[in-house]
């Protein structure tokens, strides 16, 4: 070949080349293109998840992350079957422990979570969390807040009506009538949505069972306490109670969540019955709002309060997923202190694997404070060996409220469901 063949040929190589790079171009090269996440998340993390993804983002441009928010119900029922069928998320909202049908030993029995032993956050993760996110050894869900039940009262709603926190369940009931005085309600109630049913008598169980029975769970496991032989009766009486004395909103069984959260940033609730992190929605809905959780007395003696407090919000990953690194890289940041504070700090809810760089919310001080102190009882779903007892107290609560059964019922019923383990 001569020089000058040679150097044709080069010349029409590269114009093909160009032409070609040229032509492809607007339409972009695939492999460039953001890889698609899909994370499904409970409503009530909606700001805290927020927080977490813009600065993912930020730190993987070639990762584009979408997520689902639903309400826990509907989390609860649709996840599992969404995941055995094979269109379930990438990263998905998992219930510490058992006790519902997307809790972690639940998912891990039907072998829809990715093993996570191996991933960083464990180096971290104290043991005490161990029991909610492992089964049989083995870690299946990165724990990302810590939170507490109680009441969450608008601080300017509880000064219009000239009341202070109760510390006592004489104060509780007595500051209902001076709610009810001043032409509001104390809480806000909705249990139209299902899983609301549970919170008022959570955060009674704490002190009725567990101040003096804080071995209960492991008693009940051991087939030698009930239901109805324990503080769960005092607690359903305590709210029935509650309901009769006037504390809640008109008709809380036709009422949602969502109303809740406008009820308390109208001003006509003094405040509500929930998980810490209603704190970040209630901000969003009301901005103005100061805000401040406290312990739900059930009893006359200060010193006995206890708070449920314990693992809330926690992540796993589809085993079965395309996207296995980009998730992994997800699991990762919810499981760093960077991910744990931005999802904390939004969340109004404290990080489940501590770190030294956090600022508590003034508003969850005293969640902080009895973390610390040990007067946190875990949620109680967490402990039972089935998810047929928390969706027995749903439909037992309602019937309560609805006057269709009676305390002696709806605790056997209780029994009945946790007797049953399959």
């Amino acid at each position: 070949m001569t020089r000058t063949s040679h150097l044709l040929g080069l010349t029409l190589a590269l114009a093909l080349s160009a032409t070609t790079t040229a032509g492809c171009a607007p339409f972009g090269d695939p492999q460039d293109e953001p890889v698609e996440l899909s994370v499904k998340a409970s409503v009530t993390d909606k700001t805290a998840m927020e927080a977490v993804v813009a600065e993912f983002h930020r730190l993987h441009p070639d990762t584009r992350v979408t997520v689902d928010f639903a309400d826990t119900g509907a989390l609860q029922q649709d996840l599992p079957g969404e995941l055995r069928a094979g269109r379930g998320p990438d990263v998905f909202t998992v219930w510490p422990g058992n006790g519902n049908p997307a809790s972690v030993t639940a998912l891990e029995r039907d072998d829809l979570l990715e093993n996570l032993s191996l991933r960083r956050f464990n180096l971290t993760m104290p043991m005490g969390v161990k029991p909610v996110t492992d089964v049989d050894g083995g870690t299946f869900a990165v724990p990302v807040t810590f939170s507490g039940i109680g009441a969450v009262f608008s601080m300017g709603a509880l000064d219009d009506i000239g009341g202070t926190p109760p510390r006592t369940w004489t104060e509780l009931l007595a500051l209902c009538d001076r709610a009810r005085d001043h032409g509001k309600v104390l809480f806000a109630v909705g249990n139209a949505t299902p899983w609301v049913t549970q919170l008022i008598p959570y955060a009674l169980v704490a002190t009725t069972v567990y101040a003096d029975e804080p071995d209960f769970d492991r008693t009940m496991e051991l087939g030698k306490e009930t239901f109805a032989g324990s503080g769960w009766r005092t607690a359903l009486s305590k709210h029935l109670e509650m309901e009769e004395r006037g504390c809640f909103n008109a008709d809380p069984l036709d009422t949602t969540y969502e109303e809740t959260l406008d009820q308390v940033a109208t001003g006509r609730a003094v405040g509500v019955v929930q998980v810490a992190s209603v704190l970040s929605q209630l901000r969003a809905a009301a901005p103005g709002l100061t805000l401040r959780m406290t312990a739900l007395p059930a009893g006359d003696d200060p010193d006995d309060t206890r708070m449920p407090g314990a693992v809330s919000a926690a992540y796993g990953l589809d085993p079965g997923t395309p996207h296995r690194k980009e998730a992994l890289a997800f699991i990762d940041f919810l499981g760093s202190a960077r991910g744990q504070n931005l999802y904390n700090r939004s969340g109004a809810t404290l990080p489940a694997i501590p770190n030294d760089s956090f600022t508590v919310d003034p508003a969850i001080r005293e969640v902080a404070e009895r973390q610390k102190a040990g007067t946190t009882i875990p949620f109680m779903d967490q402990r039972w060996p089935n998810s047929a007892v928390q969706q027995t107290l749903f439909a037992q609560i309602e019937a309560l409220l609805a006057g269709t059964t009676d305390v002696d019922a709806a605790l056997a019923a209780l029994d009945g469901a946790y007797r049953d383990r399959a």
